[in-house]
């Protein structure tokens, strides 16, 4: 085992591991959490943490599991080990991603998996349904083991987000109504309790689910827990010495890092990505975004119309409502880990949001593009490197065919209503995937520029129109000085005026000045 004063020139990545027995006797290298352990199982009693998949949960969950169960010699060289009595405890471990609820309905597996549990500590329990079974369980656990009972649940939410599609919806809102039911026995059962601790991905409003246990303690958006999963840049020095010394430290944080819970706090690495990237030789790729991204969210966004996905606002409580039949995509996109906090709004109090890094900025902006352009393949790659031709040669008809390339995949009975908005939001999509500094719609003391582009030492001012002409395009960027603010920079200044044809369904003019 690593500790944090030794290290090994190879080291063994826990990718994918989620026990933290098999991290351990493995000689796995393992970020020492248990000082979050240690202050977590001290204070409180029940809790609520929510974070992006990928990111530890499991194994934090697992670290309870064998701390409760005794075991002591697995913490040997951890902070927590002389820090602890270690006794053991009757622990009941639920993770939604295994107990089979796809093959089953969800209620049979919940009786299933806790039979299970009560079959291991060899004590009977009523199968009459998931909470009584629950409720009867907790009783039987305390009174053979004369201890409060130490419950653990892991991906509470995974039998709602695996169905929040339109054609499985319906599924969501049953299991939702099994796992209110199930979950609302805890409140009553606190005499035989000894700690709760609940992990998902996304926090469902506390009425759909929650409602009966109103004493969670939610660990998600504070500061003192921003780092409870995840790698900090301190963690990253102090475990992997050798790799960060090997790869350019700018740039593996540029690709992996940037995540955080509080305005106040440092960014973290993904676990996933980062130990991913050490185990193979340093390849820039994205490893957390292929491993799963919901349909559903892409489609969202795009028949939304949500693009412009930089310096989002978001008050806290929106950030952590999640409603079945509600579903808003900003909030699930911050609790996802697509969007993170990078700063707060004081006039407001709201928070700023973005993307965290470059890993799920140019991995999330391709699905969106080819989204928006109803592509089955990457279509959006062959775009852009058409539009990266355009602007290189200042070519209007090279940009016109560009676009154009891009409009024409879209089947006619697919288009929606157009209006410039829908033209927009295609541009500026693709724009921003090219990896160029863009801004939307800009503000300025006159009106809003539709887009400014910043290429190497180009800036372009691209002003859209619907069935108008590009002349009023030119016009308007001059009347109102949408670039007056770039006069001074010494770089190159381009107009372009954009109009578009709701008829062609194409790009029917442009004017480059």
């Amino acid at each position: 085992m690593l500790t944090k004063e030794s290290s090994m020139s190879i080291q063994r990545y826990p990718i994918g591991l989620q026990d933290f027995s098999e991290v351990i006797t493995r000689g796995c290298v393992y970020v020492d959490k248990t000082h979050f352990v240690h202050k977590l199982i001290t204070t409180h009693k029940y809790y609520f943490l929510s974070r992006p998949r990928r990111f530890g949960k499991s194994l934090l969950i697992s670290t309870f599991d064998y701390l409760f169960k005794g075991r002591k010699e697995l913490f040997e060289g951890l902070y927590i080990y002389d820090q602890w009595e270690f006794e053991e405890y009757p622990v009941i471990k639920i993770s939604f991603a295994n107990i089979g609820y796809r093959e089953i309905p969800l209620d049979e597996a919940i009786l299933k998996h806790l039979k299970s549990i009560a079959n291991s500590f060899q004590v009977e329990i009523s199968i009459d349904s998931p909470s009584i079974a629950f409720r009867d369980l907790i009783h039987q656990l305390y009174q053979k083991c004369n201890k409060q009972v130490v419950v653990l649940i892991d991906e509470y939410d995974k039998p709602l987000i695996d169905y929040l599609d339109k054609e499985n919806l319906h599924k969501a809102i049953e299991n939702r109504s099994v796992l209110k039911s199930f979950y609302s026995i805890l409140k009553d059962a606190d005499p035989y309790l000894k700690m709760v601790f609940i992990t998902g991905v996304s926090k469902f409003s506390q009425v759909s689910i929650f409602s009966d246990l109103n004493n969670l303690n939610d660990l998600s958006l504070q500061a003192a827990y921003n780092e409870v999963c995840g790698i900090s840049q301190d963690e990253l020095e102090r475990y992997f010495p050798e790799e960060v010394e090997t790869f350019d430290k700018r740039k593996i944080k540029e690709w992996y890092n940037g995540y955080k819970w509080d305005e106040n706090a440092s960014t973290v690495y993904n676990p996933f990505s980062i130990l991913s990237f050490f185990n193979n030789g340093g390849k820039y790729i994205n490893y957390w975004y292929t491993t799963g991204t919901p349909t559903f969210l892409i489609q969202k966004s795009r028949d939304e119309r949500f693009y412009e996905i930089d310096k989002v606002s978001a008050s806290s409580f929106w950030l952590q409502s999640f409603d079945v039949e509600n579903i808003e995509v900003v909030p699930v996109l911050f609790q996802t880990g697509y969007l993170t906090i990078v700063g707060k709004d004081d006039i407001f109090d709201n928070y700023i949001l973005s993307f965290p890094n470059r890993e799920v900025k140019q991995a999330y902006l391709e699905r969106l593009s080819d989204a928006f352009l109803f592509a089955t393949s990457n279509l959006s790659k062959t775009v852009l490197d058409k539009l990266l031709q355009a602007l290189k040669a200042k070519s209007e008809t090279q940009l016109k065919s560009a676009i154009n390339l891009a409009f024409s995949q879209i089947p006619y009975d697919l288009w929606q209503k157009e209006n410039e908005q829908f033209y927009h939001a295609i541009v500026q999509g693709l724009f921003s995937l090219l990896g160029v500094f863009i801004e939307s719609e800009v503000h300025t003391q006159n009106g809003r520029a539709d887009a400014i582009v910043h290429y190497q030492d180009h800036v372009y001012c691209m002003e859209f129109k619907l069935d108008k002409s590009t002349e009023e395009a030119i016009q308007q960027i001059n009347e109102r000085g949408y670039l007056d603010k770039y006069a001074g920079s010494n770089k190159t200044l381009n107009k372009i005026g954009i109009n578009f044809s709701s008829k062609d369904k194409k790009v029917e003019e442009i004017v480059w000045e």
